[in-house]
């Protein structure tokens, strides 16, 4: 029988919705014994989240002050020590994940499989490459853990309605001396957040200015939107890197999606593919962005944008 580790992210208050997601792939083993486990210097209450969670078997918890700030370099060596006996130790594919799985798979001697959509069987995932315009059918060796990063775009979270037990654990790991915090730099907002948004509009270069962006920002207001930027519009300085949506920022699943000025090169598409519904503003009727869009409108956005927050009103 497989015995997974998921390991929980959380900003020491709430549980990210990407953990429910993970626990949602690794419930796709057939027979798994799934268990959780969620580190920081105080988790109580992203635990008792976590133990909520459905096909949860136990949540495990690792409190020391080591682990105030979620340092991958930290973490790494007590999750380590904490998969022993596990034959599959989970993270998800957002940034804290992709940050620590690597450095755990390193640890344990072994690939990472990154980017899990499908699970075949207990070793054999599906993945994309090639910026998603490929998927492949990968088997693991059966004879080590399998390490591996979960694409939350891929998954709906389980729902709750469990009641496992939590158990504090202690994972005697040599942590390094050679990382250390200093300080955290974060952007704050009143919106949903991009990944877990049931709508998302966004920004491209089309806007041509971060003043401009007032008109996306304006019409995401209007319906209660995440607000994101294609890599173009990152770079250009127009919004914050935070923003990013495709291969290089956040990869999101909403039930709605906005691109707004938006050519749809290919990292970009990667990142909305699993969306709902896409519809696409632009006014260049042979962009790649209309080859993907279930409704496209052709046109300058900075007449149709504020006309339809108008409409809204």
């Amino acid at each position: 029988m497989s015995k997974i580790l998921v390991i929980a992210e959380h900003d020491g208050q709430t549980l990210n919705p990407s953990t429910a997601k993970t626990v949602a792939c690794a419930a796709e083993i057939d027979g798994a014994e799934i268990d959780v486990l969620v580190l920081g210097s105080s988790v109580g209450e992203p635990a008792s989240e976590a133990a909520q969670l459905a096909g949860v078997s136990r949540v495990c918890t690792i409190e020391n002050a080591s682990n105030e700030h979620a340092l991958a370099a930290v973490y790494a060596p007590q999750v380590v020590a904490a998969a022993e006996g596990y034959s599959h130790v989970f993270g998800p594919s957002t940034t804290y994940g992709r940050d620590l799985m690597p450095r755990v798979a390193a640890l344990l001697g072994v690939n990472q499989i990154s980017d899990i959509m499908s699970v075949e069987g207990s070793h054999v995932f599906k993945r994309p490459i090639y910026a998603g315009s490929v998927v492949v059918t990968l088997e693991a060796p059966a004879d080590v853990p399998v390490v591996a990063t979960v694409r939350a775009a891929s998954y709906k979270g389980v729902a709750e309605g469990g009641s496992a037990a939590i158990e504090s654990i202690s994972a005697e790991a040599d942590l390094p001396d050679h990382t250390r915090y200093v300080s955290s730099q974060a952007g704050s907002s009143d919106r949903p957040d991009l990944q877990t948004a049931a709508t998302v509009i966004s920004g491209g270069r089309a806007l041509g200015s971060e003043e401009s962006f007032d008109i996306i920002y304006a019409l995401a207001d209007k319906i209660g939107a995440g607000v994101g930027a294609s890599r173009a519009a990152v770079d250009a300085g127009y919004v914050p890197n935070e923003m990013q949506v495709g291969q290089t920022g956040k990869i999101i699943a909403p039930e709605l999606y906005i691109a707004i000025g938006i050519s749809g090169a290919i990292q970009h598409l990667t990142g909305i593919k699993d969306a709902g519904t896409i519809v696409a503003i632009n006014k260049d009727e042979e962009a790649p962005i209309f080859e993907v869009a279930d409704i496209g409108l052709v046109g300058d956005l900075f007449s149709i944008v504020p006309e339809l927050t108008a409409a809204l009103d």
